[in-house]
């Protein structure tokens, strides 16, 4: 597998630094793409909200959801994540990027994270096949990450089962299963 780099704005081409081993999967940049193309042209996210929105990076690995959404010209993103490794990684590559807009890196469970601060656009991409979106989404509610308007996208594995009740769109990559809601 090759290096992830950011797809499009102000830090495109810059190669993500990962952790060595199966620990942290980085979201290939096709579907990284389509993520972002959908965002851009739905009638319910745009270019406009793209920019205003504050951004929660959720499992948040190397930070190439936060970090492209930054690129593109998100107002702030906060990224959630505990794993040590993956914590250096993403440290190094917000140093990287310059990511100006970096609001916090929350070294935490996201099953159990601290008070926050309520986020337009959500990211989850946890690792597949442990059902975590449901039990993230209720840990972050209860300590305030999501706003009354939040657009969430979740990257699932094949055996997660998770379906939202207010879906957009969803679509497929490779095992990916990409949600919208």
């Amino acid at each position: 597998m090759s290096a992830p780099r950011i797809i499009a704005g102000k830090h495109r081409g810059r190669v993500l630094s990962a952790p060595a081993g199966l620990a942290t999967r980085p979201t290939n940049a096709r579907a990284r793409q389509a993520v972002f193309d959908i965002l851009l042209h739905a009638p319910w996210a745009g270019a406009e909200f793209m920019r205003s929105a504050r951004v929660l990076d959720v499992f948040a690995g190397t930070g190439a959801y936060g970090i492209e959404a930054l690129s593109r010209g998100a107002a702030a993103a906060s990224f959630i994540e505990n794993d040590r490794d993956a914590l250096a990684a993403l440290s190094a590559n917000i140093a990287a990027c310059k990511a100006e807009g970096v609001t916090q890196i929350i070294r935490a469970d996201a099953l159990h994270p601290p008070a926050g601060t309520p986020h337009q656009l959500i990211f989850l991409d946890p690792p597949y096949g442990q059902n975590l979106v449901p039990l993230a989404l209720n840990a972050l509610s209860a300590a305030n990450y999501l706003a009354s308007n939040s657009v969430f996208v979740a990257e699932l594995g094949p055996q997660d089962q998770f379906t939202p009740p207010d879906i957009l769109t969803e679509r497929r990559h490779g095992k990916a299963r990409l949600l919208f809601w």
